[in-house]
């Protein structure tokens, strides 16, 4: 077996799982938790109460803080999640957009990059419930 080394801790090598993109998901999800509360703090328009959006952050966060390729469940609930923000936000910047509202309006920029990062974190879990799919069984 193979180890990298340092001053004398040895570290295992990482090893790289085919399709597995949960570091990305994780990642998305916690801007987008993060651009969620700053917009709701702004007086963004977002179609989420405040309760609504900080519940929904708080759940973005454990939903990163918990996904680990060991465990197949959690890709599903974070699509779940992607899927549902890529609705939401999507629909709601349509909608403002065909209402006329400007591009540059605070409101409809962080519906926009919302809906954009929902896209993307949907394209990452989608890719690693492939992977997951794609593994062999034991």
């Amino acid at each position: 077996m193979t180890y990298e080394g340092n001053g004398g801790t040895s570290v295992p090598q990482r090893h790289e799982i085919p399709h597995y993109h949960g570091n990305e998901a994780r990642t998305v999800f916690v801007i987008s938790a993060i651009v969620i509360v700053v917009a709701q703090s702004t007086g963004a328009n977002l179609p989420l109460s405040t309760t609504g959006a900080v519940i929904s952050a708080a759940t973005l966060v454990i939903a990163a803080g918990i996904t680990n390729p060991a465990t197949s469940w959690i890709h599903w609930v974070n699509g779940l999640f992607a899927f549902y923000g890529a609705f939401l936000f999507g629909t709601a910047a349509v909608d403002q957009y065909r209402a006329g509202i400007s591009v540059f309006d605070p409101s409809f920029m962080y519906l926009e990059a919302l809906a954009l990062l929902s896209l993307l974190a949907l394209y990452f879990t989608t890719q690693t419930i492939r992977g997951i799919l794609q593994r062999p069984k034991f």
